[in-house]
């Protein structure tokens, strides 16, 4: 098993053209575009979505890799995943060759392999660069190609940031360089929970409020409430952009859902760990404000951008913490 520690961008072509020109600025090594072919499975019921797992096979060139993703943790882009891979000889599903303890005790292994068919597909072409950053090695991948389910489909294009060794405050940091370029937005979403929404559709669903155990810490009670706020925004974000109405009411509530979480919690954390955040959301407030504002321009542009990076950040690190006496 490994643990993936990655962040997600959605590319508009322009930025995607203008990706190793930037990444010039940093030590690297180039691997050209490599053509992966991935077939993901699921049972009729969605039995593994429900154990929040995502089973593939990738091909790529004579090879083949089965992949099974289990349950972890996405903050704004921020996706961290443990994942276990098995080399194939050939492209056929074999559960049988994964860890017994990565299923649910009582789990017949055999019958679930009988049950789990193709859902849906993801091919793309995949070019890399293996970054220095600060202390970090960071695998840069440009995926260009498209999600299908039947005869559905639609176009993908993703940048991903994977730390392959060092800090993840590096990935962080590295993340925000690269947010400077025009035509990037988070990718809260991984491929095959796009692959998902395609095939059994994605209705509007309400935010659930958020978990918080018992006896919880005032930290922890206001990180619950920044991620409710970050799951709002971004929710409707996708839906703003595929031309749902009444989606950008719900992005500014979700942003004056995060000042009344700072107003609330202003006894523990001084205004001036904030500042910065709190400026960036004035910016991004003050835009959304513009008549016919437009969301393929502002969801990819380096104020919004800049903004969820700034709170994937704050949440993550916690380096506010530096600011409390």
């Amino acid at each position: 098993m490994t643990i993936e520690i990655e962040l997600k961008f959605i590319a508009a072509a322009e930025a995607a053209s203008k990706i190793a020109d930037k990444l010039a600025n940093w030590p690297y090594q180039h691997s050209e575009g490599q053509k992966l072919t991935n077939i993901y499975f699921e049972t009729d019921d969605s039995q593994l979505r429900r154990w929040d797992m995502g089973l593939r096979i990738r091909g790529f060139g004579d090879s083949y890799e089965m992949t099974l993703k289990t349950a972890g943790q996405t903050v704004g882009g921020l996706h961290q995943r443990p994942e276990y891979n098995v080399a194939l000889s050939q492209p056929e599903l074999n559960i049988a060759l994964l860890p017994a303890d990565v299923w649910q005790q009582g789990t017949d292994v055999a019958a679930l392999q009988q049950r789990l068919n193709a859902l849906f597909s993801t091919h793309f072409v995949r070019e890399k660069w293996e970054v220095t950053y600060l202390r970090s090695e960071i695998e840069v991948a440009y995926d260009c190609g498209e999600v299908s389910a039947g005869a559905l489909s639609e176009p993908l294009r993703e940048i991903e940031l994977e730390l392959k060794s060092g800090q993840r405050n590096d990935l962080l940091a590295f993340a925000a360089e690269l947010a400077m370029l025009e035509g990037l937005r988070l990718g809260s979403l991984s491929k095959a929970a796009r692959g998902y929404a395609l095939a059994q559709g994605n209705p509007l669903r309400p935010i659930p409020l958020p978990k918080v155990k018992p006896k919880a810490t005032v930290e922890e009670g206001m990180r619950s409430g920044l991620l409710l706020a970050l799951s709002q925004w971004q929710y409707h974000e996708e839906l703003w952009l595929r031309g749902v109405s009444g989606a950008l009411p719900q992005i500014k509530d979700g942003l004056e859902t995060l000042r009344q979480v700072f107003s609330l919690y202003g006894a523990l954390v001084p205004r001036k760990a904030s500042s910065d955040l709190r400026q960036k959301l004035t910016v991004l407030e003050e835009a959304l404000m513009e008549e016919n504002v437009s969301a393929e321009k502002l969801c990819f542009s380096p104020v919004w951008l800049g903004t969820q990076l700034a709170l994937t950040n704050w949440i993550v690190t916690e380096d506010w913490c530096a600011f409390v006496d």
